[in-house]
C-alpha cells in the first residue's frame, strides 16, 4: 500500500510519498519505507489564486509520478493568526479536492492524534517529533525541513492507525 501524506500549509507543504510492503522476495515485509519527501514552497511574490493552483499542481504532479491510493493529511489546528489560518485552510481544501478527485481515498489526522502515534505523548516538542520519525523510518540525509518531517509523521500515523 503506497500513500501521499501532507502537512498542509500556504507558504510550505510538506509532502511525502510511503509504501509498506505486504510482501516481497527483495524487500523487508510490513515495513514502511520513504519513498519520496519534500517541501514545496510557493513564493510571497505571486497572487494567492496562482499559489493555490501551484499547490494543486504539485500535488498532482506527485500523485502521477508516485501512484499512490490513499491521501493522509493533518486536519488544522487554529491558534494566533486568523490570517495565517484562513489562508493555510484555503490551501487544505485545495489539498483535499485535489486528492479526492484524483480518486484517492482521504483521511485526515489531529496534530494531537499524530503526536501520540508517533511519540507516545500528545505534546511532543517539534525536536521530539523529528528525532522518533527518524527511529521509525529510514530518511535521507538531505531531508531537513520540520514540514516534511511532519507529512512523514502524517503517513506513519496513518499506517499506524488505519488497518488496511
Amino acid at each position: 500500500m503506497k500513500i501521499i501524506s501532507i502537512d498542509p500549509g500556504y507558504e510550505r507543504l510538506g509532502i511525502a510519498i510511503i509504501e509498506k510492503v505486504a510482501s516481497s522476495a527483495t524487500r523487508r515485509v510490513g515495513v514502511e519505507e520513504l519513498l519520496f519527501s519534500e517541501c514545496f514552497k510557493t513564493s510571497a511574490k505571486l497572487p494567492h489564486h496562482e499559489r493555490l493552483t501551484l499547490i494543486g499542481n504539485r500535488i498532482k504532479e506527485v500523485v502521477k509520478k508516485f501512484k499512490p491510493e490513499q491521501m493522509a493529511t493533518e486536519k488544522l489546528f487554529f491558534s494566533g493568526n486568523q490570517k495565517t489560518a484562513m489562508l493555510v485552510a484555503e490551501a487544505r481544501g485545495v489539498i483535499l479536492y485535489t486528492g479526492s478527485s484524483l480518486g484517492l481515498q482521504v483521511f485526515e489526522y489531529t496534530p494531537n492524534a499524530v503526536k501520540i502515534a508517533i511519540t507516545g505523548y500528545g505534546r511532543s516538542e517539534k525536536r521530539q517529533m523529528i528525532d522518533m520519525v527518524k527511529k521509525l523510518i529510514k530518511v535521507d540525509s538531505k531531508t531537513n525541513s520540520d514540514d516534511e518531517f511532519d507529512a512523514i509523521a502524517i503517513g506513519l500515523t496513518h499506517y499506524a492507525t488505519h488497518k488496511n
